[in-house]
């Protein structure tokens, strides 16, 4: 930087020179206005050269930006000067230059003495500023934020590291003030000495640097300003080795910038985020060692269900995956120095073992491993083992509240980084992941419980479309997704949460995997049809149309049950008398069960067929092409079924 920032001083120098020298030749009738020309450029060209020669400690963006502006002033200033030069008889009689172009030309060198006094001000240590208020230099007048975000990135260059530390947090209220000014920030060059001082800096000045680089990561080409850094690297390293605050903070940002530019999600997956954000996750979650003993006998918990389900299919697990079981458990450190596995460790390996025997297979993004330990023998001791490849000495230490914070974001970063993403959610159902997300969601601090919540349904999402994911982690025997769906369908009933809509959305996506017995989650649904809040309604009825569609392969059994359940009199009265985006939805579900079920007798006793008769004359409602045939294929099943004349029992 040093030499490219002498070669923009060059040439305002030398039209400094200039200056002074054409100022000596301007003829007697300009020779005093020139004089003062002469004397501000000469302190303007000794401050330049000042410059100059601490050109390796300027701060760059503001260096170019103030000398292409002095260097525009000096052109200006020589050929003002160049019209007063005494050139022969006529040209001084009838060479006429107002008093005022030399009155702006000296507030304009004015103007630049201060840049550069400030830059050179601003560029110094700052032991050497001492306690000098810089002020606003005359460039920045017109923009005064844009001067506080120079002078914030200056003082993270060359300020201590507290100081460092408050730079950070003046970015950090100025980009969460305006998406404008965290563009500012990152083209005036602060990304580099925020990651720095995330690498370096005390934990409050790294907290404070994590939460600038996520605000700043408000767009795109922002985010990508960001990974071109190299922030996927500095991330991992924090949530490896870092304090857990920072490491909290850290995550968050992680969830930041995949929200804002989803193509960054496979970058953080190939620096091992995926598994160090599940290592945070799992920590005190799912213990795995010998500190952990299970209280009761009495399966009132998720850990107790898990156990149970997994006695009651042990006869699943292949002796293949016993093995892998087997080498899991000898890779895990016992700090106590109790050689014998506890129960709930067999659990959580167990439920490892059915689903993910075949992880080493995937090539991207890496794999995560199938214990819970990075696989290093070498880093294991007594006092700080390894927890996904984490050092996590002294973590139990930390304040319940930092561990809670550290797990809701956690979970926000996997549930951004699951969105959409099958390698992603592949990599995280092999993992210990969703018997985490089931025991957070029944124990967990509210935003922990959110965040796990909508995790689990972006997971969901991307495993109702995927039919390899679907079947590997969703499959009916496995524990841990035993335990997710026990636990969602527990805040179904409940129906008392902001996880209700999270919750049901997960159950649709599920819908694909349940067996033809599996009916227990029909009835809490068709109950929230039911519900004044129009959006549960219609989440319920799109829940309920994923079960009944012909796409699922069982939907002729999901119908049925939904009719047992009284859905049929729910929906005539959402498609006469609810809103219209809930009345479209319940539509959709009706026809789906009078198309499988036409010959059924409580639709038959609802008078189902006039409700459709009713909604194909409302133009609203068959807008879309796809419900009018739907909507036709339906009537034309009931007709079939249900004459005329004997279609109402009442």
């Amino acid at each position: 930087m040093a030499d490219s920032v002498k070669q923009i001083l060059t040439k305002p120098i030398q039209l400094a020179d200039q200056v002074t020298k054409a100022a000596d030749e301007a003829s007697s009738s300009f020779r005093q206005e020139c004089a003062e020309l002469k004397l501000k450029t000469d302190k303007l060209a000794a401050l330049l050269r000042q410059a100059a020669r601490a050109s390796s400690d300027l701060y760059e963006r503001p260096t170019r930006r103030i000398i292409e502006e002095t260097e525009q002033v000096l052109d200006k200033a020589l050929s003002l000067i160049l019209k007063c030069r005494a050139n022969g008889l006529m040209k001084r009689v009838f060479t006429i230059i107002p008093a005022a172009a030399f009155r702006k030309m000296s507030s304009q060198l004015e103007n630049s003495i201060g840049d550069v006094s400030w830059l050179l001000r601003v560029s110094a240590p700052a032991d050497d500023r001492g306690d000098e208020y810089l002020g606003l230099p005359p460039i920045a007048a017109n923009e005064p934020n844009l001067y506080l975000i120079w002078e914030q990135v200056a003082t993270l260059y060359t300020g201590s590291l507290e100081e460092r530390s408050d730079a950070a947090a003046s970015l950090v209220s100025l980009a969460r003030d305006n998406d404008r000014y965290g563009k500012l920030i990152i083209e005036e060059g602060g990304i580099g000495p925020l990651l720095k001082l995330l690498k370096e800096g005390k934990m409050e000045g790294q907290e404070n640097a994590a939460r600038a680089i996520g605000l700043l990561g408000r767009d795109p080409e922002s985010v990508e300003h960001l990974i071109h850094a190299s922030i996927c690297s500095v991330f991992a390293k924090i949530l490896k080795e870092g304090p857990m605050k920072v490491q909290a903070v850290v995550a968050w940002a992680v969830s930041e910038l995949a929200a804002n530019y989803p193509k960054c999600q496979d970058l953080f997956a190939q620096h091992n985020i995926i598994r160090l954000l599940v290592g945070h996750l799992a920590f005190e979650t799912v213990q795995e060692h010998s500190k952990y003993a299970i209280a009761s006998t009495k399966p009132t918990s998720i850990h107790a269900v898990v156990l149970a389900s997994n006695n009651s299919n042990g006869n699943n697990v292949s002796k293949a995956n016993e093995d892998d079981e087997k080498q899991t458990q000898s890779r895990i450190p016992h700090p106590l120095g109790n050689r014998t596995a506890n129960q709930m460790h067999r659990v959580v390996t167990s439920t490892m073992a059915i689903n993910g025997g075949n992880q080493n297979s995937q090539a991207n993004p890496p794999p995560m491993s199938n214990g819970l330990s990075n696989g290093n023998k070498s880093t294991h001791h007594q006092q700080s083992y390894s927890h996904s490849g984490i050092n996590m000495k002294g973590r139990e230490l930390e304040d319940p509240e930092t561990k809670a914070t550290m797990k809701a974001m956690a979970a926000r970063a996997l549930w951004h980084l699951a969105k959409g993403n099958s390698p992603i959610c592949r990599n995280i159902t092999e993992s210990r992941a969703l018997l985490c997300f089931a025991v957070l969601l029944e124990k967990g601090r509210e935003d922990v419980q959110y965040n796990s919540a909508m995790a689990v349904m972006e997971i969901t999402a991307v495993a109702e479309k995927d039919a390899e994911l679907r079947r590997s982690a969703f499959k009916p025997n496995s524990p841990a997704c035993k335990a997710v769906v026990d636990q969602v369908l527990k805040i179904i009933e409940k129906a008392d949460s902001d996880l209700l809509i999270p919750c049901m959305k997960t159950i649709g996506n599920l819908a694909r995997t349940f067996r033809a017995t599996e009916t227990r989650m029909i009835a809490p649904l068709v109950r929230l049809l039911d519900e004044r809040d129009a959006e549960v309604s219609r989440e319920a009825c799109i829940a309920l149309t994923k079960f009944a569609c012909t796409d699922n392969y069982l939907h002729l059994d999901h119908s049925k049950a939904i009719i047992s359940a009284g859905g049929a009199k729910h929906l005539i009265q959402l498609v006469y008398f609810g809103e219209q985006i809930v009345q479209i939805s319940a539509l959709v579900l009706l026809c789906y069960i009078a198309l499988h079920v036409p010959d059924s007798e409580e639709l038959a006793k609802a008078e189902v067929l006039t409700v459709l008769e009713w909604a194909s004359k409302q133009s609203y409602m068959t807008q879309d092409e796809t419900i009018e045939v739907l909507l036709q294929e339906a009537k034309s099943r009931l007709e079939l079924y249900q004459s005329r004349g004997s279609r109402g029992f009442h």
